[in-house]
């Protein structure tokens, strides 16, 4: 009885939406977590070899920026947690094997509706993380373009290759925040691990904004598969209940048949 018992309890699990969740769990915590952690080494790259720091009063600058980052990290990592495991719920209460696993089980408009809304919602979800993804592989390219300088500029004996924050937007035209190959300071960046470990660190980060967004391509095809199981499951339940009303009233009609075929006889 007991292993029985297991092996319905495996059949009820909704493996496509616990690999879709997986997924979901491994690259949200990849892009936050990475792009946390080189957020955080921007910001000391910035600060020590560019000569940077951050404006006095309430002017936004790429400091105040970056922090706005941090707490969107700390936003998206909250909020998809909770959507992976209402994802994970309504997965267990679609699935085929439930209603193996507890009898029959009637189909309501609300749960249709509820469908139909985890499917609105996860393509809108789907749209916002191609977005992040595409914003997520610009410090990646600007990360590569200094890896590159640092590169060639130990490759070319005698070249100054300067590298300007103002053509990426990060400070004003006014300002001139450069570092070239001649300076030490950008010889020690170039050195430095931390130059090394944010760039992989951004990398990473993107990594996990693509895993998300085929978490969600994943998601959609599972929800969409729950959602045509439902509305097959709704058409057979109102077969199932003409069906079964059609043969009451033949029972009734055959009932008093034989009743007044027995008042006749008496």
């Amino acid at each position: 009885g007991c292993f029985e018992c297991c092996i319905k309890c495996l059949g009820g699990i909704p493996y496509a939406s616990l690999i879709a969740t997986i997924l979901l769990y491994a690259g949200v915590a990849l892009f936050c977590g990475c792009g946390h952690e080189a957020l955080s080494g921007t910001v000391n790259i910035l600060q020590t070899y560019f000569e940077m720091t951050r404006s006095a009063g309430d002017v936004i600058d790429a400091f105040t920026l970056i922090d706005i980052f941090k707490y969107v990290i700390y936003g998206v990592a909250a909020a998809f947690f909770v959507y992976g495991i209402l994802l994970m719920v309504e997965g267990f209460f679609t699935t085929g094997a439930i209603k193996d696993l507890y009898g029959d089980f009637k189909i309501t408009t609300c749960g249709r509706c509820v469908s139909a809304w985890f499917i609105m919602l996860t393509y809108i979800f789907m749209l916002a993380w191609l977005g992040v993804t595409a914003f997520t592989s610009l410090p990646v390219y600007m990360y590569f373009n200094l890896w590159t300088i640092c590169r060639n500029a130990t490759v070319v004996d005698g070249a100054n290759l300067c590298l300007d924050l103002r053509q990426y937007g990060i400070v004003t035209i006014g300002e001139e925040k450069k570092v070239c190959t001649s300076s030490e300071s950008f010889i020690k960046m170039c050195d430095s691990n931390e130059l090394n470990m944010t760039f992989h660190l951004f990398i990473v980060a993107l990594a996990g904004a693509g895993a998300a967004v085929i978490a969600m391509v994943h998601y959609l095809m599972v929800l969409s598969a729950n959602w045509a199981y439902v509305k097959d499951a709704c058409r057979m339940q109102k077969y199932e209940d003409i069906k079964s009303k059609e043969e009451q009233e033949l029972h009734d009609i055959h009932s008093t048949r034989s009743k007044e075929r027995l008042n006749a006889y008496t």
